[in-house]
Formats: C-alpha cells, sequence, structure tokens
C-alpha cells in the first residue's frame, strides 16, 4: 500500500476467524456494512481494532454503532448527521465522519449530489452540531471496465475533496481523508489522491452471501 493510504479490511459476511487471522497479520482498520454484524463481531475481537462503517446507514441503526465505531464513511444526509450527533452525544463522544458523494453513472449508489453537498456545506447548520466531526468525503466509481471512466470518477472526487477542504474546512486539520477505491479500482483510486481504499475480495476471497445476520431491533 503507498505510503500515506490507509488499507479499510471489507470484512462483512466473513466470519470471526477470518477477520482474526487478518488482525494476527497486523491489520487494524476493518469495514462493515451492517450495523448488526458489526455489533457481534466487535463484542468478539480486540479492542484496538478501528470500525469503519461502510455501508448505507438507516439513521434507527446509529445508536447501535455510535458508542464503538471510529468512522462512519456513508453519511449521505443532512437528517443522518443530526442523528449521528444527536448519538454521539448520548455516549459522550464526538464521531469522525465522511460525506458520500455520488459520482457513478448508476442510480442504485447513494450519497449527496455535488451540488447538494455545496447547498448543505453552505446552510451551515452543520457547523452546530458538536458531537460530529467532518472527516472528509466518500465516493464509488461506477462499476464498469472502462478504467478511463472510473479514473475520471475519481479525479472529480479528488477536486471535489480539494475545493471542499480550501471553502469550508480549511482550519480544520481533521477534515483529510478521501474514501475512494475497492478491489477491482483501488490502485487508480490511490493514483488520484485516496487516503483510505476499501478492499474485501483480495483480501479474505468471496464473501458468503448465505451468512445469516441478526437483526436489530
Amino acid at each position: 500500500m503507498s505510503d500515506g493510504v490507509k488499507l479499510v479490511a471489507v470484512s462483512k459476511y466473513h466470519p470471526v476467524s477470518d477477520l482474526q487471522a487478518a488482525y494476527d497479520a497486523g491489520q487494524r482498520i476493518f469495514g462493515e456494512s451492517h450495523a448488526q454484524e458489526v455489533v457481534a463481531k466487535q463484542a468478539l475481537l480486540p479492542d484496538d481494532i478501528q470500525w469503519h462503517f461502510i455501508g448505507h446507514l438507516q439513521t434507527n441503526k446509529v445508536k447501535y454503532i455510535a458508542p464503538f465505531v471510529a468512522l462512519i464513511h456513508s453519511v449521505d444526509s443532512f437528517k443522518l448527521l443530526k442523528e449521528i450527533n444527536r448519538q454521539g452525544e448520548r455516549c459522550h463522544r464526538i464521531i469522525d465522519c465522511l460525506l458520500q458523494i455520488h459520482i457513478a453513472r448508476e442510480e442504485t449508489k447513494f450519497g449527496f449530489s455535488p451540488d447538494e453537498l455545496i447547498q448543505m456545506l453552505n446552510e451551515g447548520e452543520w457547523r452546530n452540531l458538536s458531537h460530529i466531526r467532518i472527516a472528509g468525503l466518500m465516493c464509488m466509481a461506477t462499476h464498469t471496465a472502462d478504467t478511463r471512466q472510473v479514473a475520471s470518477e475519481f479525479a472529480f472526487a479528488h477536486s471535489l475533496f480539494n475545493q471542499v477542504r480550501h471553502d469550508y474546512f480549511q482550519d480544520t486539520p481533521s477534515f483529510r481523508e478521501l474514501s475512494m477505491g475497492m478491489s477491482g479500482d483501488y490502485q487508480i483510486a490511490i493514483q488520484h489522491g485516496a487516503t483510505l481504499v476499501r478492499v474485501g475480495s483480495l483480501i479474505f476471497g468471496e464473501r458468503d452471501y448465505t451468512t445469516q445476520v441478526n437483526t436489530l431491533k
């Protein structure tokens, strides 16, 4: 991994034994996409793991991960940001968050459009949320074999990151993370300024989607 780029081992649907093996090999950052799964794993694995939540997060699930999550990558609405702040206050924590932007040519992906992101930042209500810290941006590129398109999307995300940092977070050293790139495109993401890459199948192999996850009420 390039200097300054942190590896998030995407461990969703993989058993605790696989995570323990990665931990024993030195990995400390793990990414999960389901609140119920990360809660169960967090209870069974070492305390010095940094748990990153990387999937679409429902507001009613924030309370389960708020006590321990190190970084939420996927904040895609101001409503969700407010709920994370509320749960952070309840837990007496400041929770680091990334704002997810939608740059892909796929409607199934979540995130603020660039215009929505700028509008939310201009409105300024986020400045009153004292139990969250906006630490950067996150995105997913279009799932395509066209590497030029992927590179173009990552380049745009990096440009937007620099713009947002300059216009809204110039005096905020903690705004420094750009989470982009997965197993199939992380090398392109690194070339375009990623500081966090989310890699799963290259580490753990293919997922077992038959794994049952207990539902949190």
